[in-house]
């Protein structure tokens, strides 16, 4: 009898367990999917951070994010890392995309896929103004910095095969601004748009734009091989650009309207 007893409440037990399982996964049921952007914020206006007014990271690159996924069904965590870290990043498995005006580079291809182009900027080449810095010839036997693992690293060194110059590289854009105003490098090459941000401050600078391909200054999202998130952040994207969306975008972080 007791047998019998003991194996009624265990029955009951049982179920009891089962029934709190199926409430904890109904309760969570509706819960968005997250995930994971990684990004170098240091980049402004694609992704930054306002010290003096909070930690968090903002800008056109996490407001594109933000759009796309919210769209998808998706919320989004953000990542802070060194851009030089960011391809690898998706190759580990700790981040589903990046968004960080990186540039789809034949060689990045090969270990990430990307989206369609959805910012096209110029390479500048920044110096002092007393430089005397005005053309590519003028940065013969000149130190000229680039950030890690970026497009503007891959330009010097082609620089480089045509005027003799010194590369050196950092893992943030305002150490190159520092590195530039303390007179270690004699010139650093970054985005136009991200020098804009630079040279309304610091008045002792001035700049040149590189004559480039439109294709290979374009920033695209990055994604590990094979993502099926590829497709689905393409198609949302087509329909911002269609309906005016990216523009605004585009307006509200380049345009001077915030």
């Amino acid at each position: 009898m007791k047998k019998v007893i003991g194996l009624f409440l265990t029955m009951i037990l049982a179920v009891g367990v089962l029934a709190a399982c199926g409430e904890t996964k109904d309760e969570n049921a509706g819960d968005k999917k997250t995930l994971v952007m990684a990004t170098s914020a240091d980049y402004a206006p694609f992704e930054y951070i306002e010290s003096d007014k909070s930690d968090e990271i903002i800008g056109f690159d996490v407001d594109l994010a933000n759009a796309i996924a919210g769209k998808l069904g998706y919320e989004v965590e953000i990542k802070d890392m060194d851009f030089g870290g960011l391809i690898q990043s998706l190759k580990s498995g700790q981040a589903d995309f990046v968004l960080a005006g990186m540039t789809p580079t034949e060689k990045r291809k090969k270990n990430v896929d990307f989206s369609d182009i959805y910012y096209t900027a110029q390479h500048m080449v920044i110096s002092k103004k007393e430089s005397g810095i005005a053309t590519v010839e003028d940065l013969k036997d000149k130190t000229v910095g680039v950030q890690l693992g970026s497009i503007q690293e891959g330009k010097a060194e082609e620089i480089n095969e045509t005027v003799a110059i010194t590369v050196e590289n950092r893992n943030r854009i305002p150490e190159l601004i520092q590195e530039l105003k303390a007179g270690r490098f004699d010139a650093i090459i970054i985005e136009d748009t991200v020098a804009k941000g630079y040279l309304d401050k610091e008045t002792d600078l001035t700049n040149f734009t590189l004559s480039d391909d439109p294709e290979e200054a374009g920033s695209a999202i990055a994604f590990p091989k094979d993502s099926e998130l590829t497709e689905k952040f393409n198609k949302e994207l087509q329909k911002m650009k269609e309906n005016g969306e990216l523009q605004e975008l585009i307006v509200k972080w380049f345009g001077g309207e915030n």
